[in-house]
């Protein structure tokens, strides 16, 4: 089987699903599962939802309406005759989602988050299935909330991969063109998961492992994986091959066209992983195997956004020892913060993290109790890839350097 998984770029609007057939008539899609992403800007749309959910009923309903009206205005452009069985389908879809609002009891953000999120991703499949089946592309609709299973952690969800795996062997044709969600799936009490930001190409990567796929291909509006994000830095170069060993590098330290958790099951079978323009479906794009390093070698950069720099020295100027750092990191997992640098010496601690979870406060009290705390907020952190000295001096820039710390082929920067 090949799996490809399209992004909400590239089903933004009623063109990217018609375009979507485009790719598939060019290159094939017998024996495939396809993993789709919600449309557009969707997720941003019900995270606002959960936002006047939680705190401003007043605007939850228009909140609610925005998002029925963008997939309506889709859903005429691409079924004129408005009897058609897939407008019940979506107006059902919408009608549960507005139930839940309505019904939830449940005070946990993350629970609350996870069972409407998923929404984007339920009515973006349920409308490109039935647009592909209207023109006699047949296909097989899938919820993946009956074939991925997940603990109960709630917007980081991790996979039980044995429960996983026995319902993909069961559920899914293989012989068939599939359609599925990305991002989702669900708990042992059938509640819905997320996978984390960006986890459609980690579904991909699950189903690959799962059915012994003989590749996966990631559908983007970007030629394949550049050496730089190209909203952000200048002459960004297609990098043609990749190792997966180079590639869970680059997606580690926040490369965003991979998810960091999309290569290991790919790694573990040998399956290939190419990335390719959905609007020239053709061109080679990038491959991502078993090798070595990168081609070319060139520097790659890397940046992430809205960080925080914590520096915390001992009170008492004594060392900062296995027992502090022990500490440090247990309230660091405990608030749920991705750690992405860590910098230390006798008696100063730096670490720079991802306040995904909005548990700063709660961290830095706790921590203010037992270390002299500074902490800069909305940083970034650059981080440069098998490094020249062109590309640090290039980089540092008339930029404010708060901490910078180098290895053999990585140098990270943190920056005002």
């Amino acid at each position: 089987m090949k799996i490809f998984k399209f992004g909400g770029a590239s089903v933004k609007d009623a063109n990217g699903v018609k375009n979507i057939v485009k790719v598939l008539q060019k290159v094939g899609y017998e024996n495939t599962l396809i993993v789709v992403s919600a449309m557009g800007k969707t997720t941003n749309l019900i995270e606002f939802v959960i936002k006047n959910y939680f705190d401003s009923s007043k605007e939850l309903q228009a909140s609610v309406q925005e998002i029925v009206k963008c997939h309506n205005e889709i859903l005429l452009e691409l079924f004129p005759n408005e009897q058609h069985q897939i407008y019940k389908d979506i107006k059902k879809l919408f009608e549960e989602m507005k139930g839940f609002l309505h019904r939830n009891k449940s005070p946990d953000y993350d629970f609350v988050y996870d069972q409407l999120v998923s929404f984007g991703e339920l009515v973006s499949t349920k409308i490109i299935s039935a647009y592909l089946n209207s023109i006699s592309l047949e296909n097989t609709w899938l919820d993946v909330r009956e074939l991925i299973k997940t603990d109960t952690n709630y917007r980081d969800a991790t996979v039980n991969w044995e429960a996983t795996q026995e319902n993909i062997k069961q559920k899914v044709n293989r012989n068939k063109l599939n359609i599925t969600q990305g991002f989702i799936g669900s708990d042992p009490n059938n509640f819905t998961t997320t996978l984390g930001r960006e986890g459609s190409d980690y579904s991909a990567a699950i189903f690959a492992y799962c059915l012994n796929a003989e590749s996966v291909t990631i559908w983007k509006d970007v030629p394949g994986v550049l050496n730089a994000d190209p909203r952000y830095f200048e002459n960004a170069q297609l990098l043609h091959n990749i190792s997966y060993r180079e590639a869970i590098e680059l997606a580690f330290y926040g490369a965003s066209v991979i998810h960091p958790k999309t290569l290991q099951p790919l790694q573990r079978k040998e399956i290939p992983l190419y990335v390719k323009s959905f609007l020239n479906p053709k061109n080679d794009g990038t491959t991502v195997a078993k090798g070595s390093g990168i081609n070319p070698n060139i520097p790659c950069f890397i940046v992430k956004k809205k960080q925080v720099l914590i520096s915390l020295s001992s009170l008492d100027f004594s060392f900062i020892v296995e027992e502090n750092i022990s500490e440090i990191f247990k309230l660091l997992s405990d608030c749920k913060m991705k750690v992405d640098v860590i910098q230390n010496s006798a008696i100063s601690f730096s670490v720079c993290v991802d306040n995904k979870f909005d548990n700063l406060e709660k961290l830095l009290n706790t921590l203010r109790s037992k270390f002299k705390v500074t902490h800069y907020e909305n940083v970034s952190l650059y981080t440069i890839r098998h490094f020249t000295e062109l590309a640090i001096s290039g980089l540092k820039k008339e930029k404010e350097i708060l901490l910078e710390q180098r290895a053999e082929q990585t140098i990270q920067l943190v920056v005002k």
